[in-house]
């Protein structure tokens, strides 16, 4: 997304990326960039949080408008857990899981693609 958001700035189109990995998209120098301190796949809102949503949608809309020059970062008030940073030890750290564990994990990720799949249809 980083480097499609590069290419429409380039052809005069602006741009706000939402992201959670900073180095990355922060390395390839997108314009404007809303950083949230959340999961991948997680800084457009918090799961099933419509209001977190809506704070991300306005904190991109607010960047687009007012960003002081290129390579803008700005840091979202999104929070997982709020706010406990305990989460970037433990997620998705399959050391830390047992096979029981793990097995349920992915038991749970394969039903929700099913329903996400059945939604889609």
């Amino acid at each position: 997304m980083s480097l499609v958001s590069r290419a429409l700035e380039e052809a005069g189109i602006p741009t706000v990326v939402l992201g959670a990995a900073k180095d990355i998209v922060e390395h390839v120098g997108v314009a404007r960039f809303a950083f949230s301190d959340v999961p991948l796949g997680n800084s457009a809102g918090l799961p099933h949080d419509a209001e977190s949503q809506r704070s991300a949608l306005e904190c991109a809309l607010t960047l687009l408008e007012t960003a002081p020059g290129p390579r803008t970062t700005w840091q979202t008030p999104l929070r997982w857990n709020g706010g406990d940073h305990e989460w970037k030890r433990d997620f998705n750290n399959l050391g830390q899981l047992d096979a029981e564990a793990i097995a349920r994990q992915r038991a749970s990720f394969e039903e929700q693609k099913a329903r996400a799949r059945g939604a889609n249809a």
